[in-house]
């Protein structure tokens, strides 16, 4: 079965061709998007297509944070399970697939404890956190947004100070105000937006960059203490102001969260070789399996 394993891999703001019925993993990231099936072969334009152990050691450096840009971050962990319950509980579920990601979580998670342990403490969230409360010691901050990443910055922020929220998906912004007790503000009211001083973007689009200029010019005439901190991947934000004008782009997060010190690249060195093996493993057993059940089938 691993050896069926297909992996593809799509930049960023590229949403693969796949068929209402594809039975097809798949998992969205502000980095990628990627496609997991087993012996299905989709439309490969626009992606890196890999397989085999190939494939699954490449997913297993995903989950274990060893292909983000802030090496060894969890988030990643629960964007995985995530979409691995609403694949489990989709009609179109392929049983092999759904095998290899429980798989991926039990082998990610002994990685995890065995080699990646205290690599990396700073995530998305929790830097954009440090920046707005401790740094610039905001008392209300705005979030933009609805997914995941959204989530993961309101629950950084809720039990420190006050936390607003707007997005387009009017049903799970309501579902978000909700269950965390926050303030909801009308989708595009980039009148109101202008108001907060402390702003957090988590929305990413390849082509449609709708905070504009000239929304900056009036947020940044409002305020003296102010940070916009824009984690959209691709950025939706247009404007030429920068970290000396209090707009943070992903880009200084990801720096503020690269890894240096000699002793985490030997861990992820270390990570990796012992990913290796348990690919190994993986596959011999397997072969060995279906070995044994081709041997007692002619007997």
């Amino acid at each position: 079965m691993l050896e069926q394993l297909l992996l593809n891999n799509f930049s960023s703001g590229i949403n693969p061709n796949l068929c209402k019925d594809s039975q097809s993993f798949v998992l969205k990231t502000c980095q990628r998007t990627l496609v997991v099936s087993v012996g299905t072969v989709i439309d490969t334009s626009g992606s890196k297509a890999m397989e085999g152990k190939e494939a699954y050691i490449f997913l297993l450096e995903i989950i274990c944070g060893l292909q983000s840009k802030l090496v060894g971050e969890n988030e990643i962990v629960s964007q995985f399970k995530i979409a691995y319950k609403e694949y489990a509980a989709s009609e179109f579920k392929c049983n092999k697939v759904l095998l290899i990601l429980e798989k991926l979580f039990k082998d990610s998670k002994e990685i995890r404890t065995n080699y990646l342990l205290g690599l990396s403490q700073k995530t998305y969230s929790s830097i954009t956190r440090k920046h707005i409360v401790n740094k610039k010691k905001a008392e209300s901050v705005l979030i933009l947004g609805s997914g995941q990443l959204a989530e993961d910055l309101i629950n950084q922020f809720k039990k420190k100070i006050k936390v607003y929220i707007s997005g387009r998906n009017t049903e799970r912004i309501n579902l978000l105000a909700q269950q965390h007790g926050i303030q909801i503000v009308p989708w595009k009211a980039f009148n109101t937006y202008a108001e907060f001083p402390f702003i957090a973007n988590s929305i990413g689009c390849a082509n449609n960059k709708f905070i504009k200029a000239e929304f900056f010019n009036a947020w940044k005439s409002q305020h003296a203490k102010k940070l916009f901190i824009d984690l959209g991947s691709p950025s939706v934000i247009e404007t030429e102001l920068c970290i000396d004008n209090d707009v943070m782009r992903l880009r200084e997060i990801f720096a503020e969260g690269a890894v240096h010190e000699d002793h985490k690249l030997k861990q992820i060195e270390s990570a990796k070789l012992a990913m290796n093996d348990i690919v190994l493993k993986r596959y011999l057993n397997l072969k060995k399996r279906l070995k044994n059940k081709k041997q007692y089938s002619e007997s």
